[in-house]
């Protein structure tokens, strides 16, 4: 299955770059060589514009209550751990947690479809 992402508003080829790096390639002819000197002139496209809350601010500066979202000690030494290749995955462990999340999802969509 071939995806097309040459239509402007699609958004898949908005997030790949697709209608950008069309203008990119090389096509024949002399128009083609007219139009990608006149693709280069122009200035590329500002991008999206995200504005973040008071309170996702807070989070990404750390402040705020001071708790840590994770351990970056832990994350840099499981980093450490997969570089030198002793890092092991416990799977028992991963497909317990899974397991309960299924449940967990399960139990509260049977609840919702009661109420």
């Amino acid at each position: 299955m071939k995806i097309e992402s040459s239509s402007p508003d699609s958004h898949i080829g908005s997030v790949a770059g697709g209608p950008q790096r069309a203008a990119e390639k090389p096509s024949a002819g002399p128009e083609a060589a007219a139009a990608a000197g006149a693709a280069a002139q122009t200035p590329a496209p500002a991008g999206v514009t995200v504005t973040l809350s008071s309170t996702a601010t807070q989070a990404m500066s750390g402040a705020g209550s001071g708790n840590d979202v994770f351990n970056a000690s832990k994350v840099e030494a499981m980093k450490a751990a997969i570089a030198d290749g002793s890092f092991q995955v416990n799977a028992e462990a991963i497909a317990d947690k899974m397991l309960s999340n299924a449940a967990e999802m399960l139990s509260s969509s049977v609840g919702a479809t009661r109420a």
